[in-house]
């Protein structure tokens, strides 16, 4: 399974907002919404939030293997 958890650490090291990404990067809500129940989402959002938060892709989520 993967995880978004470490995405959200990696926000308050950078001192980055879900608000600043939103407003100022023009992140949408929905996605936002993504990452917190950790759905799906694309190879190209993940390297934006890396260009973003100018990180590694390991910085934004975590797999765990399923039982």
């Amino acid at each position: 399974m993967i995880s978004y958890e470490p995405f959200y650490t990696t926000m308050k090291e950078k001192g980055v907002t879900t608000y600043r990404l939103i407003k100022d990067y023009g992140i949408s809500r929905s996605l936002i919404d993504r990452l917190k129940h950790n759905k799906p989402i694309s190879t190209v959002t993940l390297n934006d939030l890396c260009s973003i938060l100018n990180c590694k892709v390991e910085d934004i989520l975590i797999f765990t293997p399923d039982d």
